[in-house]
């Protein structure tokens, strides 16, 4: 008998055993059925929409089928969307392809009538628009929501039509399959934003405001070296800390590094808590929604060194994302020192429709005061209103303009950042203009139809 229970005792126990393994075992497959499908020949993919509707990738369209969609639907967003043909891998879609899968495991492969989808935070028009006011030039445009987070506009040229397939990759022309929306470029003067940021909070703005230097076309700092004003004949005289920002004066800034009251240690500091990696620091990325972002970087050596002076005017070794210069603006925007971190998907909808995912509004650090961003926000807006009220018309605008040389200065790229100082209409942006001197495209063009675009689908929301 005693036999009999110890095996009646052991069976029971396999038996315990043999459900547990069955259940983990359905537990995991359940859970590991999408990534396997995901991954193999038979998979099926929904749709990624823009803010209204608008279809901004297909998962069901064969490969080269163009006859379901206009011409160029979409090419303006062909490099941050992408597809999952493997050519582009740092897009939303490449990212989050186990959010488009239409596979569950009760359901099996729901290749028609599945609803796994994206919806996000663009506007299909107002891209459209900004990619067809550039020309077919080269360059990039990004704007955003300064207190949601939401990116309304993120176009890239030259760009990729997914619908045409890859076949002619080799034609394609340089930065065709990347958006250069998230990729370092030379910042030209719109690093002075970062530059009088840190100052103000260093100093204080009454003791910066208090400041002034002289600039006779070229400045020779302490170091021997020259830092050429673009008014090189004559240069602009004694200025303000105002004024040096409205005539973007490269000696009154290399004045500045100089000056004892900015102490190249704080300047670090105040540069790192921006996200610059300044020196040795591994430049590295930030995430937006699973696409990776370049982080900016720089070289602070020596406050009369020629190449610490002209990186914090924004050439020399500092590079920095369109991305991360439209992100500073919002913690000016703001008022609180805090960005608004972006973000391109509003919500994830599963096989069955059913919402699985939404976004939520979320803030960095505080990188600055208040009391700076105060100061900050005076400086841009009176450089709006000063400068740009008659080149960009019918929005209270905060600004700054950059002209940056690239490829050892055989060309040069024109940029704008700034924000909308508009509660109902709070849009932070930056635009670059490539090769500036081939083109006719103005940056401020391109700002005004991207407003005009998004005043008229978003204030109507």
């Amino acid at each position: 008998m005693k036999s009999i229970r110890r095996c009646q005792h052991i069976m029971s126990v396999f038996l315990v055993l043999f459900i547990a393994g069955m259940v983990t075992l359905v537990v995991k497959i359940q859970r590991e059925s999408s990534f396997y499908m995901m991954n193999s020949r038979e998979h099926k993919l929904g749709m990624v929409y823009d803010r209204n509707g608008d279809i901004l990738y297909d998962g069901t369209l064969e490969e080269g089928d163009t006859s379901k969609y206009p011409a160029g639907h979409f090419v303006d967003v062909g490099n941050i969307i992408g597809d999952d043909k493997g050519q582009m891998s740092n897009t939303l879609v490449a990212r989050n392809l186990d959010k488009l899968n239409n596979y569950s495991f009760s359901e099996g492969l729901v290749s028609q009538g599945g609803k796994a989808a994206i919806y996000t935070t663009l506007d299909h028009k107002a891209n459209q628009a900004v990619y067809n006011a550039f020309y077919g030039n080269d360059g990039c445009a990004v704007a955003y929501n300064y207190i949601t987070g939401e990116i309304l506009v993120s176009t890239s040229l030259p760009s990729v039509d997914i619908t045409k397939g890859y076949d002619d990759i080799d034609s394609f022309r340089s930065g065709t399959l990347l958006s250069k929306t998230l990729r370092r470029t030379v910042p030209g003067s719109t690093q002075k934003v970062s530059t009088v940021l840190s100052a103000l909070e260093i100093m204080g703005a009454d003791k910066l405001l208090a400041k002034s230097f002289t600039c006779t076309g070229k400045y020779i700092n302490k170091d021997g070296k020259e830092i050429d004003c673009h008014e090189i004949y004559g240069g602009h005289g004694t200025l303000n800390l105002q004024q040096a920002v409205e005539k973007s004066c490269n000696p009154y800034f290399a004045q500045l590094i100089e000056d004892p009251d900015l102490p190249l240690s704080k300047l670090i500091s105040q540069y790192r808590k921006l996200g610059y990696a300044v020196n040795d620091d591994a430049p590295g990325y930030f995430s937006i929604d699973g696409i990776e972002c370049e982080k900016a970087s720089t070289t602070l050596t020596d406050p009369y060194d020629f190449q610490t002076q002209w990186g914090c005017i924004g050439q020399g070794d500092t590079l920095v994302s369109p991305v991360q210069l439209m992100m500073w603006q919002s913690a000016i925007a703001n008022g609180t020192g805090k960005m608004t971190m972006p973000h391109l998907i509003s919500k994830v909808t599963d096989v069955k429709g059913k919402v699985k995912e939404t976004a939520s509004v979320n803030h960095s650090g505080r990188l600055f005061s208040a009391d700076t961003a105060t100061a900050m926000k005076q400086i841009l807006r009176t450089n709006g209103a000063n400068n740009y009220s008659y080149l960009i018309y019918g929005y209270d605008l905060a600004i700054k303009s950059g002209t940056a040389q690239v490829e050892e200065g055989n060309k040069e790229n024109s940029l704008l950042v700034g924000f909308v100082d508009d509660p109902d209409f709070p849009v932070a942006f930056c635009v670059v203009v490539e090769d500036r001197n081939s083109t006719y495209v103005k940056p401020e063009y391109i700002v005004q139809v991207m407003l005009d675009s998004l005043s008229a689908d978003i204030k109507t929301e």
